[in-house]
């Protein structure tokens, strides 16, 4: 009996054990895939580049119209440089005339001969998607599609991107440019970058250029057609306040909708959302249902709010292993205060602190020595010495923190 009872307890045990295993699965799929229909997506915190969430991320695909994202950095960088001005005018071709008004496209009509500021254009590409201005825009810049491919590339690897695709300004695949498009590529080809690439240079857009906020936030924008003529533009972002998807707890005023037939129904989009400013990317929704872009990203923001909350860090030393002292090579001085550049939150799984989340200094290896545990002297306030590296949440990549010596120290004069 006392054997039987024993195998009748080891039994129960590996019942309640799998039983357990087989729950713990189920839950680790229910949290990792949350209802967020789409192929791959990502939500990064614009600040920080903390990732909250992500979905094949780092998986390559097209991207649709979203790329008009990075048509406007480009746009963006070249008025700041003095190359364009906003109200500068672009004399529209017949090519660019007839991409207009192709009904394949998305688009407002922009007639041969007249012209258009970049405002304008960069409004209608970016409120409405219109294929026809980012052409006008492109060639306006660059000349050619493959010089404006040139920019797009270098701006892309400012942002951190370096693995994209780019073939032209619009999404389009190659072929449909027609004269415009690159010798020597596939007609089929399309951009194609990954959930991490468009979140990155989106976060790039509006950290550099914040205001583009002010063309992606507006509702309603009217564009003159011509002195007869003028179209009122609807912004396809439903996510934007008082629209049919606006997020219950937070708002959205950016960025792009994206949508082929190889792409899916795409978004990238930012807004503030407990005080911090996100970037949301969702790629690959059913091409046949508009809404699901829209309802997949509302998905992705209630499990990280759900799960997630931002935690200010006042000083270094509030996460555990950091101290907010450095030592100090080549100086009569042993150790250095630093600290970040500015205020940072970490978003924290909710119920925990800093005090519970491992940190580290990892130095900038052109100041350390060669132990790496040491900065070498002289060393300027305000510096740039390293960065804070943090894993916040499991599963997660960690997070780089830029910190900055708080005082001057110089190089002991037996070094010199």
């Amino acid at each position: 009996m006392k054997k039987l009872m024993q195998k009748l307890g080891y039994l129960l045990l590996v019942v309640l054990t799998v039983a357990m295993s087989l729950s713990g699965c189920l839950t680790a799929v229910a949290h990792a895939d949350d209802g967020v229909d789409a192929q791959a997506a990502i939500t990064m915190d614009a600040q920080t580049g903390q990732i909250l969430y992500q979905k094949n991320a780092n998986q390559l695909r097209a991207v649709a119209s979203c790329t008009k994202i990075l048509t406007l950095a480009v746009i963006e960088q070249d008025v700041a440089n003095g190359k364009l001005k906003w109200d500068q005018k672009i004399k529209i071709n017949h090519h660019v005339a007839k991409t207009s008004t192709d009904w394949h496209f998305s688009n407002v009509e922009l007639k041969q001969g007249h012209s258009y500021t970049v405002r304008s254009l960069c409004e209608s590409m970016m409120i409405v998607s219109a294929d026809g201005s980012a052409e006008a825009l492109a060639l306006a810049d660059a000349g050619s599609t493959q010089a404006f491919n040139k920019k797009m590339h270098a701006v892309a690897k400012k942002a951190g991107v370096t693995d994209a695709k780019i073939y032209n300004m619009i999404g389009l695949s190659n072929g449909e440019l027609g004269e415009n498009g690159i010798k020597g590529v596939s007609k089929k080809a399309e951009n194609a970058f990954s959930a991490k690439d468009m979140a990155l240079i989106a976060r790039y857009l509006v950290n550099t250029y914040p205001d583009a906020l002010n063309i992606t936030k507006e509702n309603n924008v009217e564009f003159k057609v011509s002195d007869k003529q003028s179209y009122n533009m609807k912004n396809i972002n439903a996510m934007l306040p008082n629209n049919g998807a606006a997020p219950k707890n937070g708002t959205m005023d950016g960025l792009k909708t994206g949508s082929t037939d190889k792409a899916g129904n795409c978004f990238v989009g930012t807004g503030v959302f407990n005080n911090r400013r996100l970037i949301t990317v969702v790629l690959g929704t059913d091409i046949k249902d508009f809404s699901k872009q829209f309802n997949a990203t509302n998905k992705m923001l209630e499990a990280v709010q759900g799960a997630y909350q931002p935690v200010n860090i006042k000083q270094l030393n509030n996460v555990k292993g950091v101290s907010s002292k450095v030592k100090v090579a080549h100086s009569k001085q042993s150790t250095v205060k630093i600290g970040m550049k500015q205020p940072v939150a970490l978003w924290l799984p909710k119920g925990t602190n800093l005090k519970q989340v491992n940190g580290e200094i990892v130095l900038k290896s052109n100041l350390r020595t060669i132990g790496g545990h040491k900065l070498r002297a002289p060393i300027k306030k305000g510096q740039t010495v390293g960065s804070l590296k943090v894993a916040p949440i499991k599963g997660m990549p960690s997070v780089k923190i830029p910190v900055v010596a708080q005082q001057s120290v110089a190089k002991h004069s037996v070094f010199n």
